[in-house]
């Protein structure tokens, strides 16, 4: 999707650099100020490009979604000043035999070369902002598209790997009751196992889920895990939800959650695990630690697999409200995740 984005920017930049700008100035009076007045018509056209890529780096679409009224209001305003500016630029009197005439017609030649100048500024913006709402929403078509295709392939890849539901939770059902009594482990390892398939298969189908849900799927998760884990491997698990009800897309911070485990649990080394969450007023923090129990190559090697698939998905299901950071220092492995949820 970048590729294409990036295609199409580029084509809408050459065609105001080498196809809008040269037809207004040509068409217009303009075009008489590069024989009379080089600097100054040197100075137009690079304020009018500056204007045009200024517009189209700040986003305006993106401002006004993200409400940010003074930032428009300020640039619009900066903008406005520095044409006006512009347009009082001091240019060489015309001389006339009488001088009134002399005054006259340079205040007339000044005033439409005034005019001018807010024309061409007025369509650059028109065109900027035009062209900056269409990507935006051509950007919003995209991102749909391929939100909708990867949530296909995950249905796919579900089905191709699955037992019929019923029959598997069957089955489970049936083992269950073999195990009913001979090991109290035995027993809380198969409710666990058994709820997160039951989490994972009601949740392919569904685009969110609240936050209590989530936070139990993490708890099983980490409770299955403890169960084959010896006091070698500590596990810290907190987290502190002002409103459990709130939704977010379902087992998007497990990746993170079964790297801990994958690569920073131990049978027979000390390690920790570590892992946070917070969300507070609709800002949701979720951080993990784990000691880097697999030889270092070999963890560099597969670690940035899951990694770039979660930062594909939150750039698809979160763009520009949310950071992702990893950091591997001193044999430690930190992720630090903060989505703006509202």
């Amino acid at each position: 999707m970048k590729s294409i984005e990036n295609k199409t920017s580029l084509i809408l930049d050459l065609f105001f650099c080498l196809v809008f700008i040269p037809i207004l100035v040509s068409l217009g009076p303009a075009h008489y100020w590069f024989q009379q007045w080089p600097l100054f018509s040197f100075i137009v056209c690079v304020y009018l490009y500056a204007c045009y890529f200024l517009l189209m780096k700040i986003n305006m679409p993106k401002l006004l979604i993200s409400k940010k009224y003074y930032n428009i209001a300020g640039v619009i305003v900066m903008l406005v000043i520095v044409t006006y500016m512009l347009s009082q630029y001091p240019l060489p009197d015309m001389d006339f035999v009488t001088p009134a005439l002399s005054e006259y017609q340079t205040q007339v030649r000044n005033f439409g070369v005034s005019l001018t100048i807010w024309l061409m500024f007025s369509l650059v913006m028109g065109y900027a902002l035009t062209i900056s709402f269409v990507k935006e929403l051509y950007e919003q078509l995209l991102l749909k598209k391929k939100i909708e295709t990867q949530r296909d392939k995950a249905k796919l890849a579900l089905f191709k790997a699955q037992i019929s539901p019923h029959f598997m939770f069957n089955t489970l059902n049936s083992l269950y009751s073999l195990v009913i009594g001979t090991s109290e482990k035995a027993e809380n390892a198969f409710i666990k196992f058994t709820e997160l398939l039951k989490y994972s298969y009601v949740t392919i189908e569904k685009e969110l889920v609240t936050l209590s849900d989530e936070i139990d799927y993490i708890q099983n998760y980490i409770d299955l895990q403890s169960i084959r884990l010896n006091g070698h491997t500590v596990v810290d698990w907190k987290y502190h939800v002002d409103n459990d009800s709130m939704k977010v897309p379902p087992m998007l911070m497990l990746t993170f959650v079964e790297n801990a485990f994958k690569y920073g649990a131990s049978t027979s080394r000390d390690c920790r695990i570590r892992i946070h969450l917070t969300v507070r007023d609709g800002a949701l923090s979720f951080e993990t630690e784990n000691s880097i129990m697999k030889h270092a190559d070999e963890f560099r090697k597969d670690m940035p697999v899951g990694i770039e698939n979660c930062k594909s998905r939150l750039m698809s299901l979160f763009p520009e409200k949310h950071t992702l950071a990893t950091v591997e220092n001193d044999g430690l492995f930190r992720v630090n995740l903060n989505i703006q949820l509202n």
